[in-house]
């Protein structure tokens, strides 16, 4: 049993401080209660991707992000209407409230104890050179590169393994017999494995034109070969499919800080002078989820790079989300980055 009394903050607490809790806690619920214990509000993942969209600083308090109506239970319901109420609302907690409001406990499904299963194709890009890691990929391919004691792309697949997708294709071009015998056809890991070989780089979204017409009639992951991240697949699944829309796009807030002093004016009169303003952007992730329609209109053996891909259905209207990622998100593409996963821990192996 988890201990609920964990995950409570107050009101003027942060929203740096809920997404630590956040990716700490099993429970992925934040209760914001007040010094009586009495329930204010809830933050959960959602919460969090909405403050971050709207660029709320990661010192923002709680009180200005959080969901003040969460659905709650009394201390004399039963488990079996708490349950119920859980699934009419596809909400996965639920505090528990005394008569007087105050917070007494946490209802929560158990789904990481479940075995789920999900079908839809996960295509993992790894035919790129790596050149900016040479001399390190002279002799091995990137997505081989170990990070603790474990190759990058193996940490991935075992990633969406443990979440229950089992359905794999592998794209290809360099050093392609090294990642085919070393995955083999994912028995291994007791899942499929099938490979797409690029015999020219396509870019990002150009491997798409060569995956069999055979595929379910499932939304597709796409994701890049060379990255470390601790988001939640099954989440941003469950995300793409409540949003509608062709597509979805990861990504990661990016901040910048002009080291001088910018000045705003007109014509020759100044207006203001901002002293090292910082200035936030959102970046791709190189995490997509894909329409099959969308999959299935790229061309075969024709260069393409996802982001032109994508703005070419937002310029004919179609509907393309955004992801904000706030967990663990690393891109191993340069030799510092490299060096700086394998200092990190949290992707360390025994």
């Amino acid at each position: 049993m988890h201990d609920w009394k964990k995950v409570i903050l107050r009101p003027d607490d942060t929203l740096e401080k809920a997404i630590q809790l956040l990716n700490s806690e099993l429970l992925k619920i934040v209760l914001v209660a007040d010094d009586q214990g009495r329930l204010l509000g809830t933050v959960v993942d959602g919460d969090v991707r909405r403050a971050l969209s709207q660029h709320y600083e990661i010192d923002t308090h709680l009180a200005d992000i959080m969901f003040k109506e969460p659905t709650t239970a009394s201390v004399e319901d039963d488990r079996e209407l708490i349950l119920a109420m859980m699934k009419n609302k596809y909400i996965l907690a639920v505090p528990i409230l005394d008569a007087d409001k105050k917070i007494i406990g946490l209802e929560t499904l158990q789904y990481l104890l479940e075995v789920s299963k999900f079908d839809n194709p996960v295509f993992l890009m790894a035919g790129g050179f790596g050149k900016r890691l040479r001399p390190l990929t002279n002799d091995t391919p990137k997505p081989l590169l170990k990070v603790g004691t474990k190759p990058i792309l193996e940490t991935i697949l075992e990633q969406f393994v443990e979440v229950g997708f089992h359905n794999f294709f592998i794209s290809t071009h360099y050093k392609a017999e090294m990642l085919r015998n070393y995955f083999g056809d994912g028995s291994q890991w007791g899942v499929n494995i099938r490979y797409v070989h690029e015999e020219e780089p396509l870019g990002t979204a150009g491997a798409l034109g060569l995956l069999p017409d055979s595929l379910p009639e499932l939304p597709v992951f796409i994701m890049n070969g060379d990255l470390l991240t601790k988001v939640n697949f099954e989440r941003l699944l469950n995300f793409h499919n409540e949003q509608g829309g062709i597509a979805t796009m990861c990504a990661r807030e990016y901040n910048f800080q002009v080291p001088y002093g910018v000045i705003q004016a007109e014509e020759h009169k100044i207006m203001s002078i901002v002293e090292k303003p910082i200035h936030n952007f959102f970046v791709n992730a190189g995490i997509y989820i894909l329409s099959p329609s969308l999959v299935r209109s790229v061309e075969s053996n024709r260069y393409l790079d996802m982001p032109n891909l994508l703005e070419k259905e937002i310029e004919q209207g179609a509907q393309v989300n955004m992801y904000p990622i706030h967990e663990y998100w690393l891109d191993v593409g340069q030799r510092e980055e490299y060096e700086r996963a394998n200092k990190e821990i949290i992707f360390s192996n025994p």
